[in-house]
């Protein structure tokens, strides 16, 4: 047998070998894309198409009787009306910053409370079932509508509540405090006691999956506890952090029934507007507006992407 013909005889092998892999990965492929069809269907039907109509409808037409399906970009041209004149900020301006400003309180605190919370669940329960039981617990909130527990609110932050009540007759205060209901305050406190729970979940979930001999390694190598905290808990929790600060974001830039509920339809939103023109039917108008909230709620969430690869974290 010649030298040239050894390479052949090795290659021969192979070949079928290659082929049979190729198959095996196209099928593997095949059954993830069938598996993954029926979501994806739900996904386009719920998600996408009326995605698509909204922007549709926003570049339509419309008077004080009907909606013209022509296209037209006053609507916005409406939104940002003033917002080029340097002297005095535009309403739309103004909204969203109001709409911030609630959004990064609300993160804020519960950032706070989500991580204090999700620490203590992971690293200083030892039982599943007493965890499981603590989750069960910080879940029942949700038993009841958001409106009942906004509403319960009323009775304990009102003029003659239940807190001022008390104020008053431990002597610390002379007459009501006004600002506790109708107010900013309120209005922050709703969406903390709301939306915690969405922020305490995914944290919890990167913390379990720490290794705890991480913990052990950084306090034998001389670690405080809040060096431990800083440099090893924390970056390996941002997963669930970036996770838990989209849902609370999301859920309050859109959030239209608390500021109503909890601000005394006095004070404004982004979704209070939206919601309002919908009640007009000015449903181009308000279609515009949707579509440039949804703009700005995807800006901060790709700005949020960029700081961790949840893909990568994940």
């Amino acid at each position: 047998m010649t030298e040239a013909a050894l390479p052949a005889l090795a290659d021969a092998p192979i070949a079928p070998a290659a082929a049979s892999l190729a198959a095996k990965t196209r099928r593997r492929r095949a059954l993830a894309y069938v598996q993954a069809a029926p979501m994806a269907l739900v996904f386009g039907f719920f998600f996408l198409v009326p995605l698509l109509l909204t922007l549709m409808v926003s570049f339509w037409e419309y008077n004080e009787y009907e909606i013209i399906p022509a296209f037209t970009l006053q609507n916005y041209v409406d939104v940002f009306e003033g917002c080029l004149d340097t002297g005095n900020a535009c309403t739309t301006l103004r909204t969203y910053l109001s709409t911030l400003k609630f959004c990064a309180l609300t993160w804020v605190f519960t950032l706070l409370i989500g991580f204090t919370v999700a620490y203590f669940v992971a690293f200083h329960v030892r039982s599943r079932n007493v965890q499981m039981v603590l989750f069960l617990v910080c879940t029942i909130p949700f038993w009841t509508s958001n409106v009942i527990r906004m509403i319960s609110w009323i009775p304990l932050l009102g003029r003659n509540g239940l807190v001022n009540d008390t104020l008053m007759g431990l002597g610390l205060i002379a007459r009501p405090i006004e600002g506790l209901l109708y107010s900013d305050f309120a209005v922050v406190l709703a969406f903390v006691h709301l939306n915690t729970v969405f922020m305490i979940v995914p944290i919890f979930n990167s913390m379990a999956r720490i290794d705890r001999a991480l913990i052990e390694a950084a306090y034998d190598a001389g670690a405080t506890g809040w060096q431990t905290l800083w440099n090893v808990v924390i970056p390996l929790a941002k997963p669930g952090i970036a996770i838990g600060s989209i849902f609370v974001i999301t859920l309050v830039m859109g959030d239209f029934v608390t500021v109503g509920v909890m601000g005394g339809q006095q004070i404004a939103s982004v979704g209070k507007i939206i919601q309002v023109q919908m009640s007009a039917l000015q449903l181009p108008a308000a279609a515009a507006n949707a579509a440039v909230l949804l703009g700005a709620v995807m800006l901060m969430i790709v700005a949020m992407t960029r700081l961790i690869d949840l893909r990568k974290e994940l």
